[in-house]
């Protein structure tokens, strides 16, 4: 505590810890480290997956610090030292399930499995991450704000959550549990490949997956690229 009773921040906590010569860890560094240095995923059963865009092998993981499922979606075998294309692709009820034209998920997910089927290997992370990390109830209370003005960034700030609250050190636990080290990244989000980049994977390559707009998600699509840095809508750019 402050001496006016309030809560000590990280700046007054630096600073004591400095007078005091005592050592200054985050809550945000304990996680980092037990996700660097533990296992807190659970490999529970795979299976074959035949799909519409070709037999993939389909396991699932419970997360063990919350009980999230999350799945690897995967094609061919690979080694060790192998680039292997992948897309990190968080959960969409709207865009993946009922083709939602709000949003470019469901066909971000459709692309990916194509290029995989293309390659011949390669892997679909599956993460248990609705709406950005928010919840699914939170992203439709997001989506009437969006109805009434605000964007997808604004609506997210104002119910109280960053603008993407996802984290992927349990997805970088899932791709070396899948024996993957070097990734070509399927993403046009840099903060993806920022966030894996983190937990010791090696990513050699950035590959676009580029979707065209629809009067639907075309302003969805320009605060992704004008706010969060998305390398999309290429053709929108006047």
């Amino acid at each position: 505590m402050n001496e006016d009773g309030t809560m000590s921040r990280l700046p007054e906590l630096r600073k004591f810890a400095d007078e005091h010569d005592l050592k200054l860890i985050t809550i945000k560094d304990l996680v980092a480290y037990r996700l660097k240095h533990e296992t807190l995923i659970k490999k529970e059963v795979e299976v074959d997956m035949p799909t519409a865009f070709g037999v993939f092998k389909l396991t699932a993981y419970t997360q063990l610090t919350t009980g999230d499922q999350h799945l690897a979606i995967t094609k061919g075998l690979w080694t060790e030292d192998e680039a292997v294309l992948v897309r990190v692709h968080s959960s969409c009820f709207t865009g993946d399930i009922l083709g939602s034209l709000r949003c470019d998920c469901g066909d971000q997910l459709t692309a990916a499995l194509k290029m995989i089927e293309k390659e011949g290997k390669g892997m679909v992370l599956y993460m248990n991450q609705e709406g950005r990390g928010i919840g699914l109830l939170n992203k439709l209370k997001a989506y009437k704000l969006q109805e009434q003005g605000m964007d997808t960034v604004e609506a997210n700030v104002k119910l109280g959550f960053k603008p993407d609250q996802r984290d992927y050190g349990i997805g970088a636990q899932i791709l070396r549990d899948q024996k993957i080290q070097k990734i070509k990244l399927i993403t046009n989000n840099p903060k993806k490949r920022i966030g894996l980049d983190g937990y010791g994977l090696e990513i050699v390559e950035n590959v676009g997956i580029e979707i065209d707009p629809n009067p639907h998600n075309e302003q969805y699509l320009k605060t992704k690229r004008d706010k969060m840095g998305h390398e999309i809508l290429k053709s929108s750019k006047k």
